[in-house]
């Protein structure tokens, strides 16, 4: 008897014709963006997937399809493989036809007549988007385990300098000594509160709590807690609460957080600006127009070049080194952006800083 792996030979064949597409087919089964261009960069093919990414693109040229833009891009993979015929790969960034911006990895390859010269260069392109996010992701994980980790560790020595002179004036039975010790562990016991909290808003989508509250209200809570802290750090804390001020819908706990992180930090920009003689964090709130009311944190401390406010919401971007995680300003556009409302900085080195955080009423 015949093998059982063996299949007849009629069988064999039918099966194999069966399942036999054509070069054709195979292109464009295939999961990645495939073109074959000529030397002037026009597509003279592309495959099914291509088609789905950027639309009808036979005859047009590879930048303007890719970019929209009538300029060859730097670094052309397929100028470069007409040129030296070897294989090329490159990175870059285009618009797909429903205009998402994506990253693509680029592949050429020569294709060559009979005298040995390039006809025309295949591409393949993969959308890397996805990949590059997650490249991303994880370096900025990393990136800020270890500066939450120093930031942490830097209130924990404080915590612990605190401690040891609570000891020392408990040792000596001296009152005044522990005191001074209790203030310093206080004020790092309220700094890394501060770091916990803002990690927690920052990584929990929870949603929002609608409550009625007082706009001017929420300001004075908020005022109330730093007005020591405010104190000693000689930096005067002014409020202007507008008149007549309803109370509106919002979710009383984040926009605290909110407020807490800026007027937190208009004091360490004071703090950090050595050139004037005296400092002042101004808190308003107050109807915008019909429709919408605002609150305006303003400091006159060292203020923000434009590089700098174009990062200042990223997560963990910090200017202060190693006394900054990055966090604050990132929980406050997050508030505003979950109450649906919009923020605006106007900050000038120098000459301090301006946030104004309008919502609807």
């Amino acid at each position: 008897m015949g093998s059982h792996s063996q299949l007849p030979e009629d069988i064999a064949t039918a099966a194999s014709n069966a399942f036999k597409p054509d070069l054709g087919q195979i292109i464009d089964l295939l999961p990645c963006a495939i073109s074959i261009q000529d030397r002037d960069l026009r597509i003279l093919f592309a495959n099914r997937q291509f088609q789905s990414d950027f639309g009808d693109a036979i005859g047009k040229l590879c930048h303007s399809v890719y970019k929209g833009s009538q300029r060859v891009c730097p670094g052309c993979p397929v100028q470069n493989t007409f040129r030296d015929k070897r294989a090329h790969v490159k990175e870059d960034t285009v618009q797909l036809a429903n205009g998402r911006i994506c990253q693509i990895l680029i592949q050429t390859s020569p294709l060559l007549n009979n005298d040995g010269e390039v006809a025309a260069v295949i591409e393949m392109s993969t959308n890397i988007t996805e990949i590059k996010k997650s490249q991303k992701e994880l370096k900025t994980l990393g990136q800020s385990i270890a500066l939450l980790s120093h930031g942490i560790k830097n209130i924990l020595e404080g915590l612990e300098g605190g401690a040891y002179v609570v000891n020392e004036g408990f040792k000596d039975d001296d009152l005044s000594l522990a005191r001074k010790g209790w203030n310093i562990v206080n004020k790092n016991i309220s700094e890394i509160s501060d770091v916990v909290k803002n990690i927690l808003y920052s990584s929990k989508n929870r949603p929002l709590k609608y409550e009625a509250a007082a706009p001017g209200r929420l300001v004075k809570d908020s005022i109330a807690l730093f007005k020591e802290k405010a104190a000693g750090l000689n930096i005067e804390l002014v409020t202007e609460i507008g008149p007549r001020m309803p109370e509106v819908k919002v979710d009383i706990a984040s926009v605290r957080r909110m407020l807490n992180n800026l007027i937190w930090n208009g004091l360490q920009a004071c703090l950090n600006d050595k050139d004037k003689k005296s400092h002042c964090v101004a808190v308003k709130t107050d109807r915008y127009d019909k429709d919408h009311f605002y609150f305006e944190i303003a400091d006159n401390g060292i203020g923000m070049d434009r590089a700098t406010r174009r990062n200042i919401f990223e997560e963990f971007f910090s200017t202060k080194g190693s006394s900054g995680t990055g966090l604050g300003l990132a929980v406050v556009e997050k508030v505003v952006n979950k109450h649906g409302g919009r923020i605006e900085v106007h900050s000038k080195p120098g000459d301090g800083t301006r946030f104004t955080i309008i919502f609807k009423f």
